[in-house]
């Protein structure tokens, strides 16, 4: 399972790194109007350090992928908030200064990821069915109704309200990416949860974006990190088997709060201003 966890981590570092590309590249991108625009991803993708950033997203994912097979939702989901400890890490090389209760924070973003690491049991096995799958499909195109509606409303609730569904298009990814079959390239094609990653990929990427245009980039990433984190790890307790290791139920627990709540510390830093 040692190899599960150097995975999460690389997908960790990926993602935070990218994500400082991307906000430097972000700042040549002007602000959007009310509502989500499309478009708006096809401006910052003129931005070649957008590309190299999502470059960085798809080795992050794909490490995702490989930790999915071997460890708890709750542990990988973890793990991929602590990329914001990285972002704030990285940021320091483009002018930002972390005070000492944000090295504090990422002080304690590890110590939560090493209880989580003592305590999490590989991933669960409670098989799921084709409903499960196409539910998955239902639910990204839930979640694209409720971004567009969050982006119509006022500014003191679109930020967060986006940040948020974004947030859960992420967690939307994870779960299915758990769950993907992978015993061919055909079941690959065939299976909805492919298409389920890919929908909420995009999604998860416009929203934030959107967020990120006008409001609390603090507000956004928080809700985002919620979003990506709590619903998935729950579902993967409820439906797909996650345990941790007999007795250390409470040490699990610890370890995840301690991550995501150190995490949210930094969450400023989802987009280095």
């Amino acid at each position: 399972m040692w190899w599960g966890w150097v995975c999460a981590v690389v997908a960790a570092v990926a993602y935070g790194v990218a994500s400082v590309l991307q906000a430097v590249a972000a700042r040549a991108v002007g602000g959007g109007g009310r509502g989500v625009d499309p478009r708006l991803l096809v401006r910052v993708f003129r931005q070649w350090r957008y590309v190299a950033g999502t470059g960085l997203d798809v080795v992050g994912f794909l490490a995702q992928l490989v930790a999915l097979r071997v460890l708890p939702l709750f542990a990988v989901q973890a793990a991929l908030a602590s990329s914001l400890a990285v972002t704030a890490v990285a940021a320091i090389g483009i002018g930002a200064r972390l005070y000492a209760r944000e090295w504090a924070a990422v002080a304690a973003v590890c110590a939560g990821l090493a209880l989580l690491g003592a305590s999490a049991h590989g991933e669960g096995s409670t098989p799921v069915g084709l409903a499960f799958h196409l539910a998955l499909v239902i639910a990204t195109a839930m979640l694209g109704v409720a971004g567009a509606a969050a982006g119509r409303a006022d500014d003191r609730t679109r930020s967060p309200a986006l940040g948020l569904v974004a947030g859960l298009a992420f967690g939307l990814v994870a779960v299915a990416g758990r769950i993907i079959a992978t015993s061919s390239v055909g079941a690959f094609l065939s299976d909805p949860a492919t298409y389920a990653i890919a929908g909420s990929g995009v999604l998860g990427m416009l929203f934030f974006a959107s967020a990120l245009q006008r409001g609390s980039v603090t507000t956004a990433t928080a809700s985002m990190v919620v979003g990506e984190t709590v619903l998935p790890s729950v579902i993967g307790v409820l439906f797909l088997g996650d345990t941790t290791r007999s007795g250390l139920g409470i040490l699990a627990a610890a370890g995840f709060v301690l991550a995501v709540v150190s995490a949210l510390a930094l969450a400023r830093f989802g987009e280095v201003s």
